[in-house]
This record gives C-alpha cells, sequence and structure tokens, in this order.
C-alpha cells in the first residue's frame, strides 16, 4: 500500500505563488511515476502534471505549461508542484497520485490518491 498526503494549499492572490508537496510513505512503495490532478466543484477532475520518478522528467497540461513545475525528491519521496503566475481559474482542490507505469494524464492509471489541499487563487 502507499500512502499519499497533499499539503501546502492556501489562499494566495493572482500573479503569486504556491507550492505543493506530496509525500508518499508504506509498505510497498513502488511507482514509476507520480502526478497532480486538480478538480473544482461540478467539474471532471482534471490532468495537471505527472513526471517519469526516475528521470525527472515532467509532462504538462497546456493550461499549466510555463507557469508550474513539477520535481520531486528521491530521498524524502516526496513530489512538489510550483506554481507561479497562478491565476483565479487555478482554484481548486489539488489531489497527488501514485502510478506504476509511465506519466499519463488519464486518471485510471493511477492506483493511489491522497486526499487534496485547497489552493484558492483571489483576484
Amino acid at each position: 500500500q502507499v500512502q499519499l498526503v497533499e499539503s501546502g494549499g492556501g489562499l494566495v492572490q493572482a500573479g503569486g505563488s504556491l507550492r505543493l508537496s506530496c509525500a508518499a510513505s508504506g509498505r510497498s512503495f513502488r511507482f514509476n511515476a507520480m502526478g497532480w490532478f486538480r478538480r473544482t466543484p461540478g467539474k471532471e477532475r482534471e490532468f495537471v502534471a505527472a513526471i517519469n520518478w526516475n528521470s525527472g522528467t515532467g509532462y504538462y497540461a497546456d493550461a499549466v505549461k510555463g507557469r508550474f513545475t513539477i520535481s520531486r525528491d528521491n530521498a524524502k519521496n516526496t513530489m512538489y508542484l510550483q506554481m507561479n503566475s497562478l491565476k483565479f481559474e487555478d482554484t481548486a482542490v489539488y489531489y497527488c497520485a501514485a502510478s506504476p507505469l509511465r506519466p499519463s494524464s488519464i486518471e485510471r492509471q493511477y492506483a493511489n490518491w491522497g486526499q487534496g489541499t485547497q489552493v484558492t487563487v483571489s483576484s
């Protein structure tokens, strides 16, 4: 089992920055990719970014390219999402997820999910 815990959410003004963290732990901690998704009430969960755990190569949704940066610390089993130039439309609950497969924007390929952390961007 892999447990994922997000942190770092909060309230920030438009144009500001925020860094989310996702700490992973568990008895059988093996995965090839981790990713971030977000959800606004009434909407489908949306892919944000994913990372190849071994190489560190990141992949991004068009909506966040150039503004968000995904990274990981192997020693800490922690993934990060640095969010810059935040916009009101970035407001959502952000979820981290782990996958035994390669990085993907497809939700069902991720086997483990965190509980989410709220990010609110004020205009």
